[in-house]
Formats: C-alpha cells, sequence, structure tokens
C-alpha cells in the first residue's frame, strides 16, 4: 500500500495527506499523532503508535509534532482521549489543506502554511476549550452539539444535585428529546446513566481514601437510601461497597472505617 503524502514542515512537524499509512521515517522524534478523519466527518483523534498502519490509513490528514515542541509553542499537549468535535471553521481549514491548487511549487508551499495555521487553530480551540468530546456520528448541529457538551458538564460539575432530564435542558438551552439524542450520540448513555456513573466513581474514591461510614458515603453522593446505594454500586463494580473496601483496604483499616474498636 503507498504512503500517504508526507509535509515535512521541520524536524518537530509533518503533515500527512491523503491515503495509505504513514512513513515512520518521517515521524518527529516523539510524536503526538493528530488524525482527522476524512473531513467531512467532524472529529478528530490522537493516535496510538499502534493505529500507523491500518487505523491512520482511514484518516485523509494526519499531524505528527514532537510532543516538547507542542508544550515549548503551546504550552499544553491535548489531554483528550479518543475523539473530540471539530468546529467548523477548522474542518474548512483541513478540506483547504487536502485539496490544495496551483502547479510546480506552489502546492507544497500551500500545505506547509495550511498545516501550520490548522495546527494553530487546533491548539487555540483546545485552549478555548471549544473542542467537545466525541464518540461517535452525529445528526445534531454544531451549536446543539455544544449545548449538548454544556450539559454534559453540567452533570459533571452538579452531580451530587437531585438533576432531572428537564432540569439540564433547560439550563443548557436544548428540549428533553434533543438532549437525551445529543448525549446517546455523543457519550454514549443517558442524562441519568452519566449522572449515575459520576456519582459512583466518586464513592469508589470516597471508598478508599477516606474513612466515612459507608452510609454516608452513599449519601454524600447523592444516594437517598444505603440500599439503593448498595445496589447501584454492585450493578456498576460487580461488588458491594464493603467487599470494594475491604479489597482496597487492609483488616485493620476496613474495622475502624466502619466505625469497629481496631
Amino acid at each position: 500500500m503507498k504512503n500517504k503524502r508526507a509535509i515535512v514542515i521541520s524536524s518537530e512537524f509533518s503533515s500527512f495527506v491523503g491515503h495509505g499509512p504513514i512513513d515512520a521515517a518521517r515521524l518527529p522524534s516523539d510524536p503526538l499523532i493528530i488524525g482527522f478523519g476524512d473531513m467531512g466527518e467532524p472529529a478528530v483523534s490522537i493516535l496510538t503508535p499502534d493505529d500507523m498502519d491500518i487505523g491512520a490509513s482511514v484518516h485523509m490528514l494526519v499531524f505528527a509534532i514532537d510532543r516538547a515542541a507542542c508544550l515549548r509553542m503551546f504550552a499544553m499537549l491535548p489531554n483528550v482521549k479518543g475523539s473530540w468535535y471539530l468546529p467548523a471553521d477548522l474542518r474548512g481549514l483541513g478540506r483547504a489543506l487536502v485539496a490544495v491548487e496551483g502547479e510546480g511549487e506552489v502546492p507544497e508551499m500551500l500545505r506547509v502554511a495550511r498545516s501550520l495555521e490548522l495546527l494553530c487553530q487546533l491548539f487555540a480551540a483546545l485552549e478555548q476549550e471549544r473542542m467537545v468530546e466525541f464518540r461517535g456520528e452525529t445528526t445534531l448541529s454544531e451549536i446543539d452539539v455544544k449545548r449538548v457538551a454544556a450539559a454534559h458538564q453540567i452533570v459533571n460539575e452538579r452531580w451530587q444535585e437531585r438533576l432531572t432530564v428537564s432540569e439540564v435542558a433547560r439550563r443548557s438551552g436544548l428540549n428533553k428529546a434533543k438532549l437525551t439524542r445529543g448525549f446517546r450520540e455523543l457519550y454514549k448513555c443517558t442524562v441519568a446513566e452519566a449522572v449515575s456513573e459520576r456519582r459512583l466513581a466518586n464513592a469508589r474514591a470516597l471508598l478508599s481514601l477516606s474513612d466515612l461510614p459507608i452510609s454516608s458515603i452513599g449519601y454524600r453522593c447523592g444516594y437517598l437510601s444505603n440500599a439503593s446505594f448498595t445496589r447501584a454500586f454492585a450493578r456498576r463494580f460487580g461488588m458491594a461497597p464493603t467487599e470494594m473496601r475491604r479489597r482496597e483496604k487492609g483488616p485493620g483499616e476496613q474495622k475502624v472505617a466502619e466505625g469497629a474498636a481496631p
């Protein structure tokens, strides 16, 4: 299979255009590798070394930038796993990079310039928190994707409250149907499942890191009874909270945490 066309901007940054795998010899020494899909789908992904052959082939455009250069130029490394929703203006830059015009040396010059512009705009969007986590295809408009992302942030920040779908929809400017569809498409879960996941993750951390009684942990994490907390925890982690604490704490710590004499 023919390799993608490599545009080597410097020893720290290369872009790759077209179908096929990446020529590993054109990569920086410690690369952060970003795939832009086929520029039709609004998603961009961080690739792993295992993606260099088959995985990278599905991306029409790939960036490889040295991690140290990222930190030096942008003072950050992308910390989003999986894929992000790529705003329309950045998709337009990517399409212009892939489909350059001109003859002779002009296309190569344009690809270099547009690669640098897209790289800078991508990191600016990350800094401005315009990049939304993305786990599949969506039928939503770009503004509604941003509203669903805002709703997801509400869940992450206010999970201890008695959140309802109606309340989250009202706060994020969506109707209930669009909010529900958006969570299914972008996060592969319902609003209630996202709230539950956030509560149970916090409960598991408190079991390991605190000596609070289990009933207090359940209450702090939004459960009105110990029984409902225990059922939800066991469904999520395959064991009751008492068993989880027993495994993660020593026998002496377990007795103290349960209020017994050590």
